[in-house]
């Protein structure tokens, strides 16, 4: 058995290629999960000087920040664009309330979304793509080919909707 110390394995670490190889597969997180894999691809993984420490006399309390939508159409609409600009840059993500949707829409959406990840490789394979002109496309991390950071630990099911209107007939079968 060769031992390798972390620095040598540091050294001979080739992340193109682990990305390349991850991505061909077109099976994303999921399929990577579903293989049975056990070690984690090292272009997941933070590094430790990277992650935050623990404090153990913190009581951190996280609230993710809310979007109100209502009054957007009349005086509150420079706020609530201010708001979404703030919220995204700080968190990345944040909620939406008083937006009209409702919410056995949003649960069929949900529903459709959860379908199309539960599906067999061989079949979310079809709509793996990198290419964002695709007005729909699976794919994990956007930016893994040419991010050097640590890649999020996500796969994605992307819709465009460019000119407002897409034919529902382009959408994978389960999210129709």
């Amino acid at each position: 058995m060769e031992v390798i110390s972390v620095s040598e394995e540091a050294s001979t670490y080739d992340r193109a290629k682990e990305v390349k190889d991850f991505d061909d597969t077109k099976a994303g997180v999921k399929g990577l999960v579903d293989s049975g894999a056990v070690k984690i691809p090292k272009f997941f993984i933070h590094p430790l000087e990277n992650r935050e420490k623990p404090n153990a006399s913190s009581t951190v309390s996280f609230q993710v920040p809310v979007i109100d939508l209502e009054g957007f159409e009349g005086n509150r609409r420079k706020e609530i664009v201010n708001g979404i600009l703030v919220a995204a840059e700080t968190w990345g993500f944040f909620q939406v309330v008083n937006h009209g949707v409702p919410l056995c829409i949003m649960d069929d959406m949900l529903k459709c979304v959860r379908q199309f990840h539960e599906q067999p490789k061989e079949v979310k394979m079809e709509w793996y793509s990198r290419d964002c002109k695709q007005p729909v496309r699976y794919f994990s991390n956007g930016d893994l080919l040419v991010n050097t950071r640590a890649a999020n630990w996500r796969d994605s099911l992307a819709f465009e909707f460019n000119d407002g209107q897409l034919d529902p007939q382009l959408f994978p079968t389960v999210c129709r």
